[in-house]
């Protein structure tokens, strides 16, 4: 009888050797799990395409300051999903677009046969403005260039006011205001036509992907006119704007760059005061892409 108690005794001592351990492994794996939840987490990568994270970026800031000048600057690399910017309010910020708005000017009017093509000529009007390269003939590709307004006012009449405030509305282009009838060759330069930074650069992506209601010949074409530098390593649209109804003045350059097997959307803003002021606009964007390892001799 006592060898049975004392072997009882012996499992009961057993079994709460087991128990008190269990005991411990479980408190363990408990305040792993809390200590778990406490710690820092890593940023991960956004998960769907459509979203664009602003990452820690250079200090585009420090162009406009070396200069003296108020703006804004948006860059986003299409590849990697990822937002660069400075001054992110005046990014959001609608204003008129000014001459920026000849890229849809120029859609509209070669969808709709105003001008046949990039090199049909019209005669000047013999009207003398201040820019010299203004006075004379000329066509669709020379006057995106010289930013000829004279030219984009001719092709907007045109075009008329309910065509181009039905394709301003299916392309969806900024606040989508064009005033009335009277408003149809100024519209876009004192307003009410508005556009965001932000919205510029959507509207540039649906230029590249081809996805805006005009035919591949049209969005070719102005793509093409758009070019001001093409090397072997890359390739840079752009247009600029200075929007003169406003106090400041307002300078735009927007476009985009096709480099790395990539491409990379810009709009930059800049408060202008002189005509000294107007290279200040590209200088800063071609800054701040260099900042991004661009513009640069690819080996």
């Amino acid at each position: 009888m006592k060898n049975i108690l004392f072997g009882m005794w012996q499992c009961l001592r057993h079994y709460r050797r087991q128990a008190v351990i269990f005991t411990i492994l479980g408190c363990v794996a408990v305040l792993s799990v809390i200590s778990f939840r406490t710690m820092p987490i890593l940023a991960q990568p956004a998960s769907t395409s459509s979203e664009r994270p602003a990452i820690k970026a250079p200090n585009f800031g420090r162009h406009f300051q070396e200069f003296g000048r108020e703006g804004s600057i948006l860059i986003y690399d299409s590849k990697n999903n990822r937002t660069y910017e400075h001054n992110p309010k005046r990014n959001a910020t609608a204003i008129a677009p000014a001459s920026t708005f000849k890229v849809f000017n120029a859609l509209v009017a070669l969808e709709i046969g105003v001008v046949p093509d990039d090199v049909a000529v019209l005669t000047w009007d013999g009207i003398h403005r201040d820019i010299d390269a203004w006075n004379h003939d000329t066509n669709l590709r020379q006057a995106f260039k010289d930013s000829t307004v004279w030219f984009y006012q001719v092709l907007a009449r045109k075009a008329g006011y309910e065509r181009m405030q039905q394709f301003i509305n299916k392309v969806g282009y900024g606040n989508r205001q064009i005033g009335t009838a009277a408003d149809i060759d100024r519209f876009w330069l004192q307003q009410p036509l508005q556009i965001t930074p932000q919205e510029q650069i959507k509207f540039l992506q649906r230029l590249y992907q081809g996805d805006l209601p005009f035919s591949q010949r049209t969005i070719n074409l102005v793509k093409d006119i758009m070019v001001r530098e093409q090397t072997p390593d890359y390739t840079l649209r752009g247009k600029t704007g200075w929007l003169t109804s406003t106090k400041p003045q307002v300078g735009w350059f927007v476009g985009y760059l096709e480099q790395n097997k990539n491409v990379y959307f810009f709009a930059t803003t800049l408060d202008m005061y002189k005509p000294e002021d107007a290279p200040i606009r590209i200088e800063i964007t071609r800054r701040s892409l260099k900042d991004l390892g661009l513009l640069a001799h690819i080996n």
